[in-house]
């Protein structure tokens, strides 16, 4: 894979982190982040030694949106054909967030707002610093709250009542609170971010990948089944599992009371 320009990348041990990194104006998005972190979603498919995958930010924030200058200061000059081009570009991003068979991690370091929030939304896991609040903002610059799949995402994770209040007022919340309505996994103090984010993020590097890849294509492809459709998916999706060595390996370790190592 080639170095990204727009933000960092550094991998090891089968966890590939990439940082935001422009902490001067709290990571917020440009034109080039947008199309390079779009591609290094899809180019992730294929880097067979990364597992996982983390997200987070340099600074204080994680990402405080779209760029005002770069971005929404650019956009005033569209027309509609213009503004379409950018909404699917935005939303191409998480497109590829979310069928990328691969764990997401959001390690929110900071302030998490606009397509932050959405980023955040679309990976798989969130763990938050305790100073972490977030805010869907697009009402508060005159825009819809259905933004970068957010409308659909958010009432799956957060239900219909609550979603409609974060998208309709913009209004942060913080992140004891998203932690209370289930929109981040966990919460911990600052300067336990990085090692508790870390620490999932082996848990599952080491864990069946094909096993873990299924669960997220599932909980993809449920959304749109009726239960009797979703269980003989689920059916079809855990007897291919059953083929793998993955399956026999935990089976074996098991017998012999050890660890399980899969490939």
């Amino acid at each position: 894979m080639q170095k990204p320009k727009s933000f960092l990348y550094d991998q090891q041990n089968g966890i590939g982190t990439i940082t935001l990194n422009r902490p001067e104006r709290l990571n917020a998005i440009t034109f080039e982040v947008y199309h390079e972190l779009t591609n290094f979603m899809a180019q992730l498919r294929d880097e067979k030694d990364v597992r996982v995958v983390v997200i987070t930010g340099a600074g204080r924030a994680f990402c405080s949106g779209g760029d005002v200058i770069d971005i929404i200061g650019e956009l005033q000059g569209r027309d509609a054909e213009g503004l379409l081009e950018f909404t699917r570009l935005t939303c191409a991003l998480i497109r590829n967030m979310r069928a990328l068979p691969k764990p997401i991690i959001a390690s929110l370091n900071g302030t998490v707002a606009g397509a932050g929030a959405c980023i955040a939304l679309a990976s798989d896991i969130r763990i938050a610093a305790d100073q972490a609040k977030i805010a869907f903002i697009f009402v508060k610059v005159g825009l819809a709250g259905t933004d970068m799949g957010a409308t659909y995402l958010l009432p799956r994770i957060v239900g219909l009542s609550k979603a409609t209040e974060l998208l309709m007022t913009g209004d942060f919340v913080s992140a004891a609170e998203a932690e209370k309505i289930g929109l981040y996994n966990r919460v911990v103090p600052r300067d336990q971010l990085e090692s508790t984010t870390r620490e999932f993020a082996e848990k599952l590097a080491h864990g069946p990948s094909l096993g873990i890849a299924k669960t997220k294509e599932m909980l993809n492809r449920e959304m749109h089944m009726g239960f009797e459709s979703a269980l003989e998916a689920e059916a079809v999706a855990q007897a291919l599992c059953m083929q793998t060595p993955d399956f026999k390996e935990a089976h074996a370790a098991f017998v012999e009371k050890r660890a399980a190592k899969f490939e």
